[in-house]
């Protein structure tokens, strides 16, 4: 049975590890993990790490479209209202 391990407890390994006090071997048999997993993690964390600063605005892509095409549907509503005053008043 797999053991799962906590993102917070992920990293605080990861950041043992990264300080370079201690041996991977020293970590895992601290930790209660393996020396392989520690490893990965860490390589997981350096191979990603440039996505934790890079300034990605994905929520205001959605909410830009979505006030567009409301502006687009205001728009055609105007036009439709003032169409139908012009047929009312003749």
């Amino acid at each position: 049975m797999r053991k799962k391990f906590a993102p917070a407890f992920k990293v605080k390994v990861v950041l043992e590890a990264l300080k370079g006090a201690k041996t991977l071997s020293q970590i895992s048999s601290e930790y209660g993990v393996h020396a392989n997993q520690v490893g990965q993690w860490k390589q997981h964390l350096i191979g990603r790490s440039a996505e934790l600063f890079a300034k990605t605005d994905n929520s205001a892509a959605p909410q830009q479209e979505l006030i567009d095409k409301l502006h687009r549907t205001i728009g055609e509503l105007k036009v439709e209202n003032d169409w139908f005053k012009k047929k009312l008043q003749l």
